[in-house]
């Protein structure tokens, strides 16, 4: 996966899932392919499902914290997010 974080970053706000991934991986079928897969479109449209329209109004920190969390099992409040790597980290 490549990142293009300079373009990617004028897509941190809210309402911007499918431009950011289309961003990071540098077409937009491509991001639309990856999000259907993950559940967030419905096949073959741009249409957003119902946990698309939620990831779609967090804002990319949000998401990048909720993934840390998730995956830790660790509360959303300890972490910190990092715009230069997408990445939300334990706060010291």
């Amino acid at each position: 996966r490549k990142s293009n974080m300079s373009d990617s970053t004028k897509y941190m706000g809210r309402g911007q899932l499918i431009n950011r991934l289309a961003s990071q991986v540098g077409d937009r079928k491509k991001a639309l392919d990856i999000l259907a897969k993950r559940g967030h479109v419905v096949p073959g449209t741009s249409k957003l499902t119902p946990t698309g329209i939620i990831r779609n109004n967090m804002t990319a920190e949000e998401r990048a914290i909720q993934r840390a969390a998730k995956g830790s099992g660790k509360f959303t409040g300890m972490y910190q997010y990092d715009p230069k790597t997408n990445k939300a980290t334990l706060k010291k």
